[in-house]
């Protein structure tokens, strides 16, 4: 773990303190929302027409559903210490592996990849919306920051990929396939993907277990702001960062990769923290920007460990994919989800939710108890 920050002074390093004014609504932003709802319910309706089942207007496709225990480190540093990672503690956690479109598409046509955390049992004083509940979810994405920085500049993004839904998958992967091509090309130059291009269909053909995910946008932590972070840390996983994975004729390679590995192994992830140390270098209100780790390292706070199971079947997408929801405004209060992109996904996640739950006649609940899949 790196040193602890210190709170002498005024020294480079000292985290900022969360107060409200952190957030400032862009004059923009309620339209802007009602543009990104009505977006995301035009493609919930698209797939649903083409297909008689209600999937979620983004990460749609499952590659992993598993269950497993969020651990939350002892001895933390007090800057580190709040809110769920207050105390040390063990909580039965349930995690989904996805990739980021709407629609449901042949792994050939890659895009970034998803990992979504709900830790079951938590307690404390909780967010607007889930008062009854007793879970936490943490939603992340294998890229630092996310691919706008305001509602208002996501609206035209997402509009644009939404005319695609369901659209001839042939065209999708021939568009990847040059995407993954500029994305080479950029990496060399740059040293860094771009997320645009890996959205279109440039992110790498890796393996799913090797990624690093983030939450890409800030969220208040007890006192302070942080961004959080899950990185593979058993040998096994380390092994598969970046390690190339061939998904050419393998519609659901990804999920068959999954799969595989938890039918032999199990697995571990450490969970970190970055600290904002600095609101002009690590803006709440702009979800693209990367906050440096020269000015503030993600540091470890707890891990994540998955047993060998299987790693998807029908059953556990019944349970998980239609059963349940995830969403940053599941959890304590503490952990309060900040600025404008996160705002939005409040009203669309809860509009998403309504729909999947009204068309499949299904009620979407939040688990009280480690849930118990039968494969």
């Amino acid at each position: 773990m790196n040193a602890p920050t210190t709170f002498q002074g005024n020294q480079i390093g000292t985290p900022v303190r969360y107060d409200p004014s952190v957030e400032r609504v862009d004059a923009g932003e309620v339209e802007a929302i009602k543009g990104l709802i009505a977006t995301m319910r035009y493609v919930n309706e698209k797939t649903f027409d083409d297909s008689g089942h209600a999937i979620r207007s983004v990460h749609a496709k499952s590659h992993g559903i598993l269950e497993g225990y969020f651990e939350v480190d002892a001895n933390l540093p007090p800057e580190l210490a709040q809110g769920l990672f207050a105390q040390p503690g063990r909580y039965p956690a349930v995690l989904r592996l996805s990739t980021v479109p709407g629609d449901i598409l042949d792994d050939s046509v890659s895009t970034p990849r998803g990992l979504s955390v709900k830790i079951i049992g938590v307690k404390g004083e909780r967010l607007s919306g889930s008062e009854s509940d007793v879970t936490q979810d943490f939603l992340l994405v294998n890229g630092p920051a996310f691919g706008a920085p305001t509602p208002k500049k996501f609206l035209p993004v997402i509009t644009l990929l939404s005319k695609t839904t369901d659209r001839v998958q042939g065209l999708k992967k021939a568009l990847s396939l040059v995407m993954r091509q500029v994305q080479r090309v950029l990496v060399a130059a740059t040293g860094r993907p771009n997320l645009t291009v890996a959205t279109l269909g440039g992110q790498p053909e890796t393996h799913i277990l090797g990624e690093t995910f983030y939450n890409q946008a800030p969220i208040r932590f007890g006192d302070f702001i942080a961004k959080i972070s899950v990185a593979p840390i058993s040998p096994e996983m380390v092994d598969l960062k970046d390690a190339p994975l061939n998904l050419n004729g393998a519609p659901n390679g990804l999920r068959e990769a999954v799969v595989e590995f938890f039918r032999k192994s199990g697995g571990v992830w450490e969970v970190r923290a970055q600290l904002c140390t600095d609101l002009e270098l690590m803006p709440i209100e702009n979800a693209a920007a990367v906050w440096p780790e020269e000015a503030s390292p993600y540091r470890r706070i707890g891990r994540i460990e998955v047993p060998p199971q299987t790693g998807w079947s029908e059953a556990r997408s019944f349970a998980v994919d239609d059963g349940m929801q995830f969403s940053p405004w599941h959890g304590l209060a503490a952990h309060r989800p900040l600025g404008g992109i996160m705002r939005a996904r409040k009203e669309v996640y809860e509009m998403a939710k309504k729909f999947r739950s009204e068309r499949n006649g299904r009620i979407i609940e939040e688990p009280r108890e480690k849930p118990n899949f039968v494969d």
